[in-house]
């Protein structure tokens, strides 16, 4: 009987064609002789839905009124300007979003409803290239009816990105519309 050699690895490989997530291998230990499933160092998996909310101190109306795509930038501190892009579509407005750091977004907005306070914009071009496919986002404002925040509003922020963001892209989605809320409810309580 002879003695295992016990450098020698066997390699099995898991991928698809093209490939999606990790790369898998089962390997055997040259050490204990067991089977190890490895994987390929790859974007730690996430959701891809971010929401962030915040009370706004003042009644719906006084939001609602800036919650219009061409007048981010009076309250959003990370943005330069935003100005309509004329004769993009006839049938839907787009709006340029110059940001503070070079970055220019053409935003598109999808949906609007003054009865139900939310506007639904997307994404559609972007200076630099964005690392993911699309984004479609949802601003909703919602008047606080009762309670100690009562005559305030209530406002979600939401952002539904394709499947290849990375959990790098959703965090920092996060972080901007924390910071971007803030921002609203500095501009409206003028602090």
């Amino acid at each position: 009987m002879t003695a295992p050699d016990t450098h020698h690895l066997k390699i099995s490989l898991t991928t698809s064609d093209p490939p999606q997530g990790p790369l898998q291998y089962r390997s055997i230990s040259a050490h204990t002789g067991h089977e190890v499933l490895r994987m390929s160092s790859t974007p730690i998996p996430t959701s891809t839905f971010v929401t962030e909310s915040a009370v706004i101190p003042t009644q719906l109306s006084h939001v609602w009124h800036l919650i219009k795509l061409q007048d981010f930038s009076s309250w959003w501190s990370k943005l330069q300007g935003a100005e309509f892009i004329k004769g993009a579509s006839p049938e839907t407005d787009v709006v340029k979003w110059t940001f503070k750091d070079g970055t220019v977004l053409d935003v598109k907005q999808e949906e609007h409803s003054a009865i139900d306070h939310y506007i639904t914009y997307s994404v559609i071009v972007a200076s630099p290239a964005l690392s993911y496919s699309s984004v479609i986002s949802t601003i909703r404002c919602y008047p606080i009816t009762s309670g100690t925040d009562e005559g305030q509003t209530f406002v979600t922020w939401t952002a539904n990105f394709s499947s290849d963001a990375d959990a790098g892209v959703i965090e920092d989605a996060r972080f901007k519309r924390k910071e971007a809320l803030a921002d609203l409810a500095a501009t409206i309580t003028g602090k």
